[in-house]
């Protein structure tokens, strides 16, 4: 698109009448007279409509899996557990492990904290901790993210070429 010199208000209307379209205001600072462009709206909220598609396509979504405990749970079904985060954790998922706490249990709010810590240990390798344990009213809870540990580069694989062998004289 060509740019224009300054026009008056009536050339401007009459410019866009001619084409159909729609003036849309551009300010500048450094202008001492506002910019307008010449465009079609309806194109233009098309455009902008398929620029934001695009992006939302492009936008990496996470979710959040949650595992919830007790400070009771055995040594077989804490193990479980951790091995279904391992998986969400290797999808890309956040993992939040929560804890509830039931009546009595709230005295008890140290040893749900040692539970998650040890969770929080036996995952190291594989997340990322995100804060530690706190409360949500009678909810412990902890998130953990995929760590972002870079796996090790494979070594390039060299192609030997089969040595010609001499021949032989016979």
């Amino acid at each position: 698109m060509a740019l224009r010199s300054v026009l008056s208000r009536s050339k401007r209307r009459s410019a866009v009448r001619t084409r159909h379209s729609s003036i849309s205001l551009r300010s500048r600072r450094r202008r001492s007279h506002p910019v307008c462009r010449i465009l079609d709206y309806g194109k233009f909220k098309y455009q902008q409509h398929k620029k934001e598609a695009e992006a939302r396509r492009k936008q990496a979504t996470t979710t959040v899996k949650e595992l919830r405990l007790g400070y009771r749970t055995d040594v077989g079904d804490l193990e479980r557990q951790i091995i279904r985060a391992r998986e969400f954790l290797a999808a890309g998922d956040r993992v939040k492990f929560s804890l509830r706490f039931r009546g009595r249990e709230m005295a008890y709010q140290d040893l749900g904290r040692q539970k998650l810590m040890s969770v929080c240990e036996a995952l190291k390798d594989a997340a990322t901790v995100e804060g530690n344990p706190r409360m949500e009213g009678r909810l412990m809870g902890v998130i953990l993210a995929p760590s972002t540990k870079k796996k090790p580069a494979k070594p390039a694989i060299r192609k030997e070429t089969p040595k010609s062998e001499p021949a032989s004289a016979g």
